[in-house]
């Protein structure tokens, strides 16, 4: 009968504890695992593209982006699609940058989108 009492307190206190967690609201905070297309369609004015199973964001206005000196390696990929619609990302989709964009990695975390001969920074955007 102990036994059942404790085993009693015990089931009451995890539902307790379980009830409290604390849960800010922002999707984007909260997102566990990569990143997603519409953590960040839903929230601003992104530039962003999707390949290989990975969000890409617009860099070039991160300072120490601009500071990289790199030169575009080999090309990884091609934007197939433009869209501003979450669900309909795939590989090669965008939401700003034309069809016909090529990709290319370089030496540096970024990666250069090439359009009308501007090179564009972008980030992988990964958890942790």
């Amino acid at each position: 009968m102990n036994v059942l009492k404790v085993f009693a307190v015990l089931i009451m206190t995890a539902f307790i504890l379980t009830g409290c967690g604390g849960d800010s609201g922002n999707p984007i905070t909260n997102t566990i695992g990569n990143p997603t297309p519409r953590d960040f369609l839903d929230h601003g004015d992104a530039d962003i593209f999707y390949f290989d199973g990975l969000v890409y964001s617009n860099a070039a206005d991160v300072q120490w982006v601009q500071e990289l000196e790199y030169e575009p390696g080999e090309q990884i990929g091609e934007i197939t699609r433009q869209t501003d619609k979450a669900m309909l990302f795939k590989d090669g989709t965008a939401n700003k940058l034309p069809e016909g964009t090529k990709l290319y990695e370089t030496d540096t975390p970024a990666y250069i989108a090439i359009v009308d001969g501007d090179e564009i920074p972008y980030l992988k955007m990964v958890e942790g």
